[in-house]
């Protein structure tokens, strides 16, 4: 009998990976890998950008032939964001002060799952299908709940799916699982990367307008979180969900197990990117065949998150992104749409109608009546 302590596969690979990263904080950043850190987010925010948009313009399309209610930020919802914003991430800083983050992070851990697997499977279920062969066994199955009330039945929830689609469904469950259990980078940007898409996908401003308004009071907000107060930041760290996009400054010296993030938030994609999702959806009605004022707030995005680094790795401080991105992402097209003269048409283009100004157009026309 050997007086050797017999180690299992499983321990000798764990114990490998803690030889790995034990000594990561000593491990200094360089050059080379923050460019390929910052490079990576740069396209990770730029790809849900350009996808988004374009998939917005086929959801609005299957929202009206199936009557579905558009999500759409009113003027006076953009006035009232930055407000709610506030006083939701004041909030979440509170809860950090007053709760154990043990019970927090099992409260994220359940919601992000339910919201991770739905965002994840909207996106897989096509792209599955489209891979699966021919010869694969499909098969339609309808959902019908319905609830029953004097005697009439009325449905709750009407639903169809493929045995395709249960396919993308059980892939996305399978990579939720596997953030849940090891909050590993990959698997967070691949949950982050499919909330971006989803977001400027669905949510929709009406105007040009009310985009500048939406984007101009989170200037404002994103300035005073940052610079005035340690609350966007503590937040940004501590709140362990995929609502964030991330890449390893040390990649290069420790691959897939590196430690030191590189971190760009999702509402710097999302909030830009509904107001760019909406310049594509103007060019598109001024049928033209161009998309002019889509890809110069397209490359002023790039420009404005090129610039947001830049001042970051050099005052080595974190920065509000919003700080850099509405100048770029306003400026840019509006100066287009005065050069070509299309200011005017710009500003009077209206993607679809507010429900407020709808509300006011019946009381005119009750009026006249």
């Amino acid at each position: 009998m050997s007086s050797e302590t017999e180690i299992s596969p499983g321990e000798a690979v764990a114990e490998v990976i803690d030889n790995i990263t034990s000594n990561v904080t000593s491990i200094p950043t360089t050059p080379e890998g923050q460019a390929l850190a910052y490079s990576s987010l740069v396209l990770m925010a730029l790809l849900p950008i350009y996808f988004g948009s374009f998939r917005s313009i086929n959801a609005i399309e299957q929202q009206k032939d199936s009557g579905e209610k558009a999500e759409i930020i009113s003027r006076s919802d953009a006035m009232k964001f930055p407000l709610f914003a506030s006083a939701t991430l004041f909030g979440i800083y509170m809860v950090f002060k007053a709760i154990s983050q043990e019970y927090i992070d099992i409260l994220i851990c359940v919601y992000f799952f339910i919201l991770g697997v739905y965002a994840l499977a909207h996106l897989a279920a096509p792209w599955v299908a489209s891979f699966l062969p021919a010869s694969f066994p499909n098969a339609v199955y309808d959902f019908n709940l319905s609830e029953t009330q004097d005697g009439k039945t009325s449905p709750m929830v009407i639903g169809r799916f493929d045995r395709k689609e249960i396919v993308g469904f059980l892939l996305s469950v399978g990579v939720t699982i596997w953030y849940t259990f090891s909050k590993h980078w990959i698997a967070n940007n691949l949950l982050g990367l499919a909330f971006a898409i989803n977001g400027i996908e669905m949510i929709r401003i009406s105007s040009v307008g009310t985009g500048c308004i939406l984007l101009g009071g989170l200037f404002f907000y994103d300035v005073f979180w940052v610079f005035g107060t340690d609350v966007m930041v503590t937040v940004a760290k501590n709140f362990n969900a995929p609502i964030k996009v991330i890449f390893p400054q040390d990649f290069l010296q420790l691959g897939v197990f590196g430690k030191k993030f590189a971190m760009l938030g999702l509402g710097d994609i999302v909030i830009p990117g509904i107001f760019i999702a909406l310049l594509l959806r103007f060019d598109l009605s001024l049928k033209r065949n161009t998309k002019t004022y889509f890809y110069s707030c397209f490359l002023a995005y790039f420009l404005g998150l090129v610039t947001t680094i830049f001042v970051m790795v050099v005052f080595q401080h974190a920065q509000p992104a919003l700080l850099y991105l509405v100048p770029f992402c306003i400026g840019f097209p509006v100066l287009v749409a005065a050069v070509k003269g299309d200011l005017k048409a710009m500003f009077d283009y209206v993607d679809e109608e507010e429900e407020e100004e709808k509300n006011e157009k019946a009381a005119e026309g009750k009026k006249q009546e």
